[in-house]
């Protein structure tokens, strides 16, 4: 550079400072009218105001930490928290007349700037703690993007001018020492530490407020480079760097030449490798899916996952170590973990009025990142997947007829093939067009109670229901119940939501779960029957503090009551039935032991492609579901959990030996596990609802009271029942429901009867006032209305 150059520099040099001296007085009001201004205020009130990037950290509901959340390792500690000899020693190293400055040096500052102005490069910073503070702020914290980061740091006279009028600001309304807290806490100490508490424990396994003078020197020594002057990289640079801190902090008088000679022949003494903690959701093991849905419950409830990766809050969670650790073992012991392609995932809620805590999220697969290894970080147990539930949807029916009033006790036909029209098309081989066929597989009786039906599952009973029920009202429980996603916009194949789509197309098969399941909704389902029809968001967050530990509120949707208490707790008595006798689960629930009593139903879809349990009692519901998760999709197998060819896994397989296993060694780890007591109205049947008793009449005036009552009547004689020709001698198909179809089983007048009467032209018996209904009268009992006594005709 030449002569004139050099005085040029030096002069715009001078005037870079003289500008900055005078800022306090004059610049403020020149700079208030542009974008200047703003960025110095907004940055100084949060400087003052303290906040800083911060650990969050989650916990299970013991106070155990699962996973710890944030952008800058970083935890804050108070002055009173950091050793005196870290303050002393950065004071020594980096701002000497920090005491005495107003938070600008401006000698050292002239010195620097006409240093670095003569020589044509930057020799001298002269930056006080105050300035540091300001510009590692803007660069760690205020700015959002590279090109923010980059001004943050640039050597320009407007960056410093703006640096300059922060710090006299800050110095201004802050202490001296909460200046210095506050520099300690945000500054980074390099691999990965922010702050001087995260340092202390990154590099030496203590906390800040016991920093030795020789780690206290290094940490300072290293934040002029944390790369070059690294412990790890470089141990003899940072040795060196150490002890010309050691040097300056007698030359300061912190401690004395002796104590100096004494420090520097001290080695090191940092830990065999970084002590940090681990990032993320990915680090918390198999408690990984429980936590990637803690977040994701933040996120939809009013925290985002940038607020909690910044905010150094506490969430303590719902997770029961308990129950998660079994809910695991049994995944891994019937799920299949190094199995490809399939998944089997669990989750436990469990019921109450108020909310319903989810105790457990688990998958047979691990949390991970490790493909090869059967890993993944998809959402499957909190999101939609799979090919669906199976029967275990024909509760989502059973609750709908039974709101629209058949009761429990009713006997539902189960006819070996349905073929029905305005349910969809399809089915079973050799369906016309636009009929749905359903065909049972195996063999059943004529005819089955609620509870048995659900219990035994018989496709063609389900599907006549839900003909009867209506495919709207259906849709509609589920969606009440809990399966709150099917009622969510884009889910469905032409941008509907799964609901409107089954709804508009009035598909029948949805009683037999053909559709991807939520299985973490699934489990709250249960949850919701559990609770007396009470359905609650499933919670993982016990409680939030913040940094300061006051509690955070979320925004959480209220619970709401569904269904009535008596609907839910009948119901849950008519599926106790599953786990016993002929129930589809029985030899799960033998194998493992179960002799308590308890709610389940089991359900496999077509070609076996999914299938699925849902279990619960009066302290916890879950529901196991078993799928494909891989690239392709296949039939699945048994024993082991797989993929193949040839489909033969059901519900009362792996799903339901993963529930029994897992239940079996906690069953009552909450208190005793009973069965609600049935309300006789939803036994019965509701509201005046219901079928009325027609039997002893005769075929003709049963089919006249029950066409005008609604019903669609059909019938079937009967041999071998003592009762006189044409007298109605039972009904199968009675769900109560109006516009269901009953057969009246009427009597041939075999088996030593009363006589025959006259047949009808049609060969289904008479149909006129002549025809024989016994000879006493018959009390005819309609709900809502005083018994009708009708005598015989003489």
């Amino acid at each position: 550079m030449s002569s004139l150059g050099k005085l040029v520099a030096t002069c715009v040099a001078a005037g870079v400072v003289a500008a900055g001296s005078l800022f306090p007085i004059a610049g403020a009001a020149g700079l208030a009218s542009n974008k200047m201004a703003d960025s110095l205020s907004g940055t100084s009130a949060d400087l003052i105001k303290g906040d800083l990037p911060s650990i969050s950290t989650v916990t299970d509901s013991e106070g155990t930490p699962i996973a710890w959340l944030y952008d800058q390792q970083r935890v804050v500690v108070p002055s009173e928290e950091i050793s005196q000899n870290m303050k002393l020693a950065i004071i020594a190293i980096e701002d000497r007349r920090f005491a005495d400055h107003n938070g600008v040096d401006w000698r050292g500052t002239i010195r620097a700037a006409l240093t670095n102005a003569t020589s044509g490069d930057v020799q001298q910073g002269a930056s006080t703690i105050d300035q540091q503070l300001v510009k590692n702020y803007q660069f760690l914290v205020s700015a959002e993007n590279d090109a923010e980061r980059r001004a943050a740091v640039e050597t320009t006279p407007a960056r410093k001018i703006k640096e300059i009028r922060m710090a006299l600001t800050l110095d201004s309304e802050m202490s001296k020492d909460d200046i210095l807290s506050k520099y300690l806490n945000l500054i980074s100490f390099g691999n990965g530490s922010f702050g001087v508490q995260t340092a202390a424990q990154t590099y030496f396994g203590v906390d800040a407020s016991e920093l030795t003078v020789p780690q206290s020197a290094m940490l300072a020594g290293m934040i002029q480079s944390t790369s070059m002057f690294n412990p790890y990289a470089n141990p003899e640079d940072t040795k060196n760097r150490r002890d010309t801190v050691i040097d300056t902090m007698v030359q300061t008088g912190a401690i004395t030449p002796a104590e100096g000679a004494a420090y520097a022949a001290e080695p090191l003494g940092v830990l065999e490798r970084p002590n940090s903690l681990p990032r993320g959701c990915i680090t918390a093991g198999d408690r990984g899916f429980f936590c990637d849905y803690v977040l994701d419950y933040l996120d939809q409830n009013g925290l985002s996952r940038e607020m909690v990766q910044q905010g150094g809050y506490t969430i303590r969670t719902t997770l029961d170590p308990t129950v998660h650790d079994s809910v695991q073992r049994s995944l891994n012991t019937y799920g299949n973990p190094t199995g490809q392609g399939v998944a089997e995932v669990m989750s436990v809620v469990r019921p109450g009025r108020e909310s319903h805590k989810v105790v457990a999220i688990a998958s047979s697969r691990q949390y991970g990142l490790e493909l090869g290894d059967s890993q993944t970080v998809q959402p499957q147990p909190f999101s939609l997947v799979g090919d669906g539930g199976g029967s275990v949807f024909k509760v989502f029916t059973v609750a709908a007829a039974m709101e629209k009033g058949m009761g429990t006790n009713t006997s539902l036909a189960v006819p070996r093939r349905v073929q029905v029209s305005g349910l969809g098309s399809g089915g079973a081989r050799g369906c016309p067009p636009a009929q749905y066929c359903v065909e049972n597989a195996g063999s059943y009786p004529s005819s089955l109670s609620v509870a048995d039906a659900l219990a035994q599952s018989p496709n063609t009973t389900f599907v006549n229901l839900i003909k009867d029920v209506g495919v709207a009202p259906t849709v509609d429980m589920a969606v009440r119940l809990g399966m709150r996603s099917y009622d969510r916009k884009g889910t469905a194949a032409d941008g509907d939501s799964i609901a409107g789509f089954i709804k508009k197309n009035n598909l029948g098969s949805f009683t037999l779960g053909p559709t991807a399941v939520n299985a973490l909704e699934l489990s709250n389902v249960g949850a919701t029957l559990a609770s007396g029809g009470m359905w609650c968001p499933p919670s993982p967050v016990e409680s939030i503090t913040d940094r300061t530990g006051k509690p955070v509120e979320l925004s959480e949707p209220g619970c709401e009551q569904v269904v009535e208490p008596g609907l839910a707790d009948t119901l849950s008595v008519a599926l106790s039935k599953d786990h016993v006798g002929a129930g589809t689960a029985a030899g799960a629930a033998g194998a493992a032991g179960w002799s308590l009593p308890m709610s389940g139903k089991t359900g496999t879809t077509e070609a076996n492609r999914s299938s699925a349990f849902l279990g619960f009692t009066n302290h916890y519901s879950a529901a196991v579901y078993a799928f494909n998760d891989g690239t392709t999709t296949s039939e699945l197998c048994t024993s082991p959990l797989r993929q193949c060819s040839y489909g033969n896994l059901f519900g009362g397989l792996e799903p339901a030996n993963t529930w029994f296993s897992a239940f079996a060694p906690i069953a009552q780890i909450y208190g005793p596990v009973q069965l609600p007591a049935p309300d006789p109205a939803f036994q019965a049947g509701t509201s005046g609802a219901g079928t009325p008793d027609v039997e002893g009449m005769s075929q003709s005036a049963a089919t006249s009271l029950l066409t005008g009552a609604g019903f669609v009547v059909n019938t079937q004689f009967v041999s071998g029942t003592g009762r006189p020709y044409g007298t109605v001698v039972g009904l199968d198909g009675g769900t109560g429901i109006p516009g269901s179809q009953i057969t009246l089983r009427v009597s041939d007048g075999s088996g030593g009867g009363g006589g025959a009467a006259a047949r009808g032209t049609d060969g289904q018996g008479a149909s006129g006032p002549g025809a024989a209904i016994g000879d006493e009268p018959v009390v005819l009992n309609v709900p809502g209305l005083a018994p009708i006594t009708i005598s015989p005709p003489r």
